[in-house]
């Protein structure tokens, strides 16, 4: 083998250009005759120096010469010689086209000289790939104009980050150097350049609209829901950086608590499935009830005379956007806003009991409004908030021991006044806590001095009563039951967004560009809907893992290459994925698809 430059003229710019070939002679007919074994392309970038050592390399891997690393080849172009070997010899594979692939096929091989090498992740991206299929979302790139090398890098991008959340720079290399995804699709991703990645973002996202109104449409054909409730919030992501180039940038209140740096707002609306209808990147500090006239407004465009309920947390649940829900027809279940709660134990409906969980909704109709006020009791909650309670009482009373013991050492806070200021400021920070105490402070008024700080925890009224919470709605048809568990859904809604930050990738953003930013969240939304694909399938399995847990339990399959050293000298290399364990195998019979990702590749060298 050797490395052959050639010089070509470009038909377009009438000038030169060089362009490299690894080639290898071959005698035939008495003749020797010199066949291109791999096309290196233009930007073949090793000094020539280089090139006898690297060609000799390859030919060493691919035939199985010697295990040693030749002194000449320098060690930064070996993982290039083994990337070229590989292609080499997948360009040579063949299958024997007169055997059935049952026929057995018997060689006799030196079982010590036995390789196993380029191993290469495939079950997530088998899994993946096949859900993407299954919606069609490679025949609709393939629509809308989407070339194969752009649907490849498309591809890539969706599914990479959904294995490997990450930037583009790292998506790039676990594409080339770690997944078998390109084995799959049949495309080399070691020729992909890093600034394809860049570009193919920017163009998914000039497709937004279509691209989710086909989903929609796609996801509710192929698991046959009915659209009957409409879930809507939103998050925000913050910016490693200034984010000076991006119009979206701008400070608020960050649900990371990342304050301190630029935000970006998302918006999501939901159907009651957990499918994602629409998306929209807003302003950083946007303002939550502002948005939701523009995103659930523009749902109505294409749907049916009777609009679908709206399900809002307490966030969103102005009067103003309930004004407009009912000025535009819609039906609404929200969080309600008040702070008054009430709750009659007698007059309370059982809607759930499951194990330590129990749940009791109280039904009234509010005449004012004529709206159905569901005063909803929940055990877990009564719980957890007088959990919350008595911590924050442990804290408030901790800081009163500190302020008390100090009024008799030296350095401290002592006087009656300042002690006021301090004792006034805990209550305060702990206003939670504090209304259940009575606090005292002794003062001698000869040195202006607190002498003593006494409390005592009293049993306050409490009118918020604990793990009560307050639904309201214009459904005056629906039971107590539809109504809590319309309401739930809610947190499947909180789930998307955890699923959103946390698993693929949302945050934080290393992007600038206003287009950019928005296009690395819709590749998020974009692998959403792949991930609830998969899940929502799983889930009528009585599969109920969350995405990072299916990533754990798909981990562990490869494509590997197997490399056999026959008795002629020949060199036998087998390429497939190995078997897959009993938990993997459970996901791919609840979803129907095969075992064994990518086909047996079999070449004699």
């Amino acid at each position: 083998m050797y490395i052959r430059r050639t010089t070509i003229k470009s038909r377009r710019m009438g000038e030169p250009y060089y362009t490299y070939r690894l080639v290898e002679s071959e005698r035939s007919d008495g003749r020797v005759h010199q066949r291109t074994l791999l096309n290196l392309g233009r930007h073949f970038d090793v000094p020539r120096a280089q090139w006898s050592a690297l060609s000799q390399r390859i030919e060493q891997l691919v035939g199985r010469q010697s295990e040693w690393v030749p002194s000449a080849l320098e060690s930064q172009w070996e993982e290039l010689a083994q990337r070229y070997a590989a292609q080499v010899i997948r360009s040579k594979a063949r299958l024997d086209e007169g055997r059935s692939p049952e026929a057995a096929d018997y060689q006799t091989v030196d079982i010590d000289s036995v390789e196993l090498v380029r191993p290469r992740s495939v079950a997530l991206e088998h899994v993946a790939l096949e859900a993407l299929r299954q919606i069609g979302l490679d025949t609709k790139l393939e629509a809308l104009g989407f070339n194969g090398r752009q649907q490849a890098a498309a591809i890539g991008t969706l599914i990479g980050r959904m294995a490997v959340p990450g930037s583009e720079l790292a998506t790039h290399h676990w594409l080339g150097h770690h997944s078998g995804l390109g084995e799959l699709i049949e495309h080399d991703f070691s020729r992909l350049n890093l600034m394809q990645l860049y570009r193919i973002s920017d163009q998914l996202f000039k497709h937004k609209a279509v691209l989710e109104a086909f989903l929609y449409r796609r996801e509710r054909t192929l698991f046959d829901f009915e659209e009957v409730i409409t879930l809507y919030d939103l998050t925000n992501t913050y910016f490693e950086g200034t984010g000076q180039g991006n119009a979206n940038a701008a400070l608020g209140k960050s649900k990371e608590k990342r304050s301190d740096c630029p935000l970006v707002t998302l918006a999501l609306v939901l159907d009651g499935s957990g499918f994602p209808k629409r998306s929209e990147v807003f302003a950083g500090n946007a303002s939550e009830p502002q948005t939701l006239a523009q995103m659930v407004g523009k749902l109505t465009e294409d749907e049916a005379a009777s609009p679908p309920t709206v399900v809002l947390d307490a966030g969103l649940a102005t009067e103003e956007n309930i004004a407009w829900l009912v000025e535009h027809h819609y039906s609404y279940v929200v969080v309600s806003r008040k702070r008054h709660r009430e709750f009659n134990p007698d007059e309370a409906v059982r809607v759930k009991a499951e194990g330590d969980l129990c749940v009791y909704t109280q039904r009234i109709m509010n005449d004012h409004t004529g709206e159905v006020e569901l005063y909803c009791h929940s055990s877990q909650r009564e719980k957890k908030e007088r959990g919350i309670a008595e911590l924050f009482a442990k804290r408030f009373e901790d800081a009163l021991v500190k302020l008390a013991g100090g009024l008799h050492k030296k350095g401290t806070v002592k006087r009656y006044d300042k002690v006021l200021q301090r004792l006034g400021r805990l209550k305060q920070k702990y206003a939670r806590a504090a209304r259940y105490y009575e606090v005292t402070v002794d003062h001698d008024p000869d040195s202006g001095k607190a002498t003593a700080l006494h409390w005592q925890r009293h049993q306050s009224i409490d009118d918020t009563l604990p793990g009560i919470y307050c639904l309201r709605t214009n459904q005056d048809q629906w039971d107590e039951t539809t109504l809590w568990r319309t309401y739930t859904l809610l947190t499947d809604l909180e789930a998307v967004f955890r699923c959103l930050k946390s698993e693929l990738g949302l945050r934080p953003v290393y992007h600038h560009k206003t287009n950019r930013v928005s296009g690395h969240l819709f590749i998020s939304v974009l692998a959403y809907h792949l991930v609830h694909t998969i899940r929502f399938q799983l889930k009528a399995s009585n599969i109920h893992l969350g995405w990072e847990g299916l990533r754990r339990e798909l981990a562990g399959q490869d494509r590997i290459t197997v490399e056999l050293k026959r008795a002629d000298g020949k060199t036998v290399h087998i390429r497939k994925s190995s078997r897959p364990e009993p938990r993997q195998q459970v996901i791919y019979n609840a979803l129907g698809i095969s075992h064994r990702p990518g086909k047996t590749e079999k070449t004699i060298v």
